[in-house]
């Protein structure tokens, strides 16, 4: 009997909805890679190598919000999460009488500094569900965030992830209502360690998420984006998931890649056609880090927020030029819709 022909579809990596060749799953000595990857919790690159996700501080603190409401009727140790595009995860947990704390996992992100973070939720019964952003979570005072000035810095999809959360539990539980104290108690500390201040955040860390997972980044990760964009005649390069998510829909004969925060390390082939493109922050401050210099914004966003049309959006748009001449840069306001375009 002749053997079967190899299966040469695509496996569909259910986080991002990138189309796997099936040489990199067979490049891979783990017979549980196919499976792993269906999961959402892990990557596999092009020589076969896996990394795994990490979680979101939504979804690290939708777990221990969950976890202190069901603490209520029964002490918890594990417990499932739904993600924001619909992939359940577990967690472990510990939750006892109303109090959950859950610990933030990096996956194999080396400069997750938030990896290991506790995240604690206090839940008492009450007739309203309610969600209290407590100490250490971030507070908003620059505008173009995710959410007005002076509310904390809990962006709406990880609000809506947390709120379903909790009603889940109300369900398992029968109770009528909720409140629930969310905290973070090194938060404030550890928000110097990150973007936050720069960004028009402060007195703690932001709950953020719009998949629930954190892609990993370590020196594996940022090779194999190299080789992606090395193979692709016509390839874009975008800095965050939004930008991949409107990019795809903008220019979908080109094959994008995420790079993040590390342009630095951009570099494209002769002859290839390429788009730089995403939300301003990260694209301007790496073509001109002295963007805000000498102006009273705090962040590119609320510039851009407020003065789309300031000059120094303009110079930092024309040095990113000079860097890549031969990109077409497109800048994305946070809807979608495009802001500069220079080809």
């Amino acid at each position: 009997m002749p053997m079967p022909e190899p299966n040469t579809d695509p496996v569909i990596d259910p986080v991002t909805g990138f189309a796997i060749p099936p040489s990199w799953i067979r490049l891979c000595p783990d017979p549980q890679a196919l499976q792993k990857i269906q999961s959402g919790r892990w990557v596999i690159l092009s020589g076969g190598h896996l990394c795994r996700r990490g979680l979101t501080t939504g979804t690290t603190a939708a777990a221990a919000c969950k976890g202190a409401v069901l603490s209520l009727k029964r002490s918890v140790h594990n417990l499932e999460i739904t993600t924001p595009i619909g992939i359940p995860v577990s967690l472990p947990v510990v939750a006892k009488e109303g109090f959950c704390l859950a610990v933030k996992d990096g996956g194999d992100h080396q400069f997750d500094v938030t990896a290991g973070l506790e995240i604690g939720a206090q839940a008492w019964p009450s007739e309203e569900t309610t969600l209290i952003a407590g100490k250490g979570i971030g507070r908003i005072v620059a505008r173009g965030l995710c959410d007005e000035v002076g509310r904390p810095a809990i962006s709406p999809s990880a609000r809506e992830q947390i709120m379903k959360a909790i009603t889940q539990a109300l369900q398992d539980t029968g109770l009528a209502g909720v409140r629930v104290e969310l905290s973070i108690p090194r938060g404030e500390e550890l928000a110097n360690e990150t973007l936050n201040p720069r960004l028009g955040i402060m007195k703690g860390i932001s709950i953020l998420g719009s998949t629930g997972f954190v892609e990993p980044w370590n020196d594996h990760f940022i090779g194999d984006r190299a080789l992606e964009l090395k193979e692709a005649k016509k390839v874009l390069v975008t800095t965050g998931r939004k930008g991949l998510k409107f990019s795809r829909v903008l220019f979908p004969d080109y094959k994008a890649v995420l790079m993040g925060s590390q342009l630095d390390r951009l570099a494209f082939e002769k002859g290839q056609e390429s788009i730089l493109c995403g939300l301003p922050a990260l694209i301007l401050k790496w073509a001109w880090p002295q963007i805000l210099d000498e102006t009273d914004y705090g962040t590119v966003a609320e510039m851009v927020e407020i003065e789309p049309q300031h000059r120094n959006i303009a110079k930092a748009l024309q040095m990113a030029k000079e860097k890549l001449p031969d990109t077409r840069i497109v800048l994305l306001h946070k809807d979608g819709c495009i802001l500069a375009d220079m080809p």
